[in-house]
């Protein structure tokens, strides 16, 4: 075991968890069964330090059948900020199901990584796991590393993994034009569609308005 924080989460509860900004995050979960994980890990530019950098590990690790784990992020970054994420998630039994959705936008300098494992043991079958990480740049000086994995050893499940990086989408920024939307406009309605489906999964709706508008705000800041 590494100087990761352990955190178990017993049979049958459910926990949801929201880091937002955490410079510095090393976890390891432990799901016992039927128990559940929700979380999101947020990371919005920092006008008062645009060099800041933000770690973020977590491993999850299903012991017991039945368990559910839901990852979702999101990173706006401008100037010369950083964001690393790494995700561990482990199916060490079957019956369990595990999802990761990591979403980025950079501009400036900025610099991002996302590694994401996803393993899944020869005894855990009927196991449903997906892993999604999806990246807009916004300058060319902006830097993205991806590098998903996926390792199945059972021969009964559902599993997949898949990246993309590039910019936004040019032909829909002037068909939006054309009907009169500025450009700017433009850019942040089609960011604010991209996050869509990370923001619409926060379970409390108040922080979820905030956390929308928190992020209309930041990306004015980095387009």
């Amino acid at each position: 075991m590494n100087s990761a924080k352990q955190i178990i989460i017993p049979a049958g509860e459910r926990r949801e968890w929201i880091l937002i900004n955490d410079p510095s995050v090393d976890w390891h979960i432990v799901q016992e069964a039927g128990s559940s994980l929700l979380l999101h890990i947020i990371a919005l530019p920092d006008l008062k330090d645009t060099a800041n950098v933000q770690v973020v590990n977590i491993t999850v690790e299903h012991v017991a059948k039945d368990c559910r784990t839901e990852i979702f992020g999101m990173g706006l970054l401008g100037g010369e900020q950083r964001c690393d994420i790494t995700t561990k998630v482990l199916h060490t039994v079957g019956g369990g199901y595990s999802s990761q959705l990591i979403k980025m936008v950079l501009g400036g300098t900025s610099k991002a990584s996302f590694k994401g494992e996803l393993k899944i043991m020869p005894d855990a079958q009927h196991v449903e796991a997906y892993q999604t990480n999806r990246n807009i740049l916004l300058s060319r000086h902006a830097e993205m590393i991806t590098e998903p994995q996926l390792e199945i050893y059972a021969d009964d499940v559902k599993a997949s993994h898949g990246a993309t990086t590039g910019q936004l989408d040019e032909s829909a920024i002037f068909y939006m034009q054309q009907r009169g939307i500025g450009r700017d406009t433009a850019y942040r309605l089609l960011l604010c569609a991209f996050f869509d489906d990370v923001l619409r999964t926060i379970p409390d709706e108040n922080q979820k308005e905030q956390l929308i508008e928190q992020s209309m705000h930041a990306i004015d800041s980095i387009i």
